[in-house]
């Protein structure tokens, strides 16, 4: 019996396709694509893109203004519990570019994370609140669940939001800080 190798070759190539095609369509078009436009339902949700990996889902979002960072991890989290399954969700917001708030952001970021390494998570509040005081026109909010600590800044119709793990890390900064 002579095996020929071009019609063997082929079969296998075909085959290889398929089967991680459809494994990258599925994941596509049927959990990250309605992960995306759940997260993009969420009130104060401008747009969303998801990324998975064994491990991890990650969702980039684009939030408004007047968006609660804490109620969007949520509605996310319950909206798509069926697409996230049993992995970890790390929500990141994207950011605007004022430079008014990002320094106000480090000015109080070794207290924050002070406060946090400490696990006195009252101490957030209490630096949020100092930074109220000190910057007129500062809209500062903290909230906190099991997992993580959200902290919005709002100034002069631009936001910063901030998504702190409770369970940070070893030898790590947060990367969305």
């Amino acid at each position: 019996m002579k095996l020929r190798i071009l019609p063997i070759a082929t079969t296998a190539v075909v085959s290889v396709a398929l089967l991680f095609g459809g494994w990258f369509a599925y994941r596509h078009y049927g959990v990250e694509q309605p992960l995306d436009r759940a997260a993009a339902k969420v009130p104060g949700v401008e747009s969303a893109s998801s990324n998975m990996n064994a491990d991890n889902v990650t969702i980039k979002v684009k939030l408004s203004d007047s968006a609660d960072l804490a109620d969007v991890y949520r509605t996310v989290k319950e909206e798509g519990a069926r697409a996230i399954g049993s992995k970890s969700l790390k929500l990141i917001a994207e950011n605007s570019d004022n430079e008014a708030l990002e320094k106000i952001w480090r000015s109080a970021l070794f207290d924050v994370a002070q406060a946090m390494d400490r696990k006195e998570y009252t101490a957030i509040r209490d630096a949020m609140a100092k930074l109220q005081e000190q910057t007129p026109g500062l809209t500062a909010s903290t909230e906190i669940d099991e997992e993580n600590v959200y902290i919005s800044l709002r100034l002069s119709g631009s936001a910063k939001f901030v998504i702190l793990p409770r369970q940070g890390e070893q030898l790590e900064v947060w990367p969305n800080a």
